[in-house]
């Protein structure tokens, strides 16, 4: 029986997935995007926040039987709500094998990987495999910037999208718009031509940029200091996508 460290668990969340859902946040990530929105998600460790309200700890230790036998104490709901479990973090696949055994508990629910898609193939299909739907963040098409902005090259990433295009599971691709860095016109017809006609995919989601996302680093005990100018307008554009005959939304 394998254990996990989860730091969230939202329970009948509407923004993660269709229908009513369940959102595990796990621990841990191999990405340290200059923009991240959960800086307590990066360590895979368990580690105290302190905030305004007081400390507390973001994460904790859970065995898959715990955390599935939680789920399915909501799975008539979340069926009735059209909606299921989503996996997201951090990065779920630094998980890979713990997930798979919660999933592998699991009453008949919709599953939904929300991942960077960075992980070897294999543990990237454990997971995959075992989902209904995949949320597939795509950053950025250039690789050196890809590695200037979140620590690592996207050609593991780009990989497992190809290996996702034979894999009979739709996918979602979800772009984050950062001022400067990913939402310029180069960026973003850059990613249109690359997803153009692949197969599985359902749409493309744009997320504009948060700027509350800079609020949590100091409770963690980190510093953000990002490499973009945080106030410039972000440029929202879905004619790229449009013309390649790929459906846009910014969310």
């Amino acid at each position: 029986m394998l254990k996990g460290v989860v730091f969230h668990i939202k329970e009948f969340a509407v923004h993660d997935g269709p229908g009513i859902r369940m959102t595990i946040f796990m621990k841990g990530c191999p990405l340290h995007c200059a923009w991240c929105h959960n800086p307590e998600g990066m360590s895979p460790q368990p580690q105290v926040i302190r905030g305004a309200g007081g400390e507390r700890t973001a994460g904790h230790f859970v065995t898959s039987a715990e955390l599935a036998s939680r789920i399915n104490d909501l799975a008539d709901l979340l069926r009735l709500g059209e909606g299921g479990v989503t996996f997201s973090g951090g990065e779920p696949l630094a998980q890979a094998d713990f997930v798979a055994e919660v999933v592998d508990q699991l009453d008949p629910l919709h599953i939904l990987l929300d991942t960077s898609g960075f992980a070897p193939e294999r543990v990237f299909q454990t997971v995959a495999s075992r989902s209904h739907l995949i949320f597939f963040d795509l950053k950025l098409i250039d690789s050196r910037a890809h590695a200037n902005y979140t620590g690592v090259g996207n050609e593991i990433i780009l990989r497992n999208l190809k290996t996702l295009t034979r894999m009979a599971v739709p996918y979602v691709i979800r772009v984050p718009l950062i001022p400067g860095v990913t939402d310029t016109q180069e960026n973003l017809s850059g990613i249109a031509r690359h997803v153009a006609g692949m197969r599985g995919l359902e749409r493309v989601d744009l997320l504009p940029y948060n700027k509350a996302a800079g609020a949590k680093y100091a409770a963690c005990g980190m510093n953000y200091s990002p490499q973009f100018d945080e106030n410039a307008p972000v440029h929202v554009d879905t004619a790229c996508f449009e013309s390649a005959g790929i459906e846009a939304r910014i969310l």
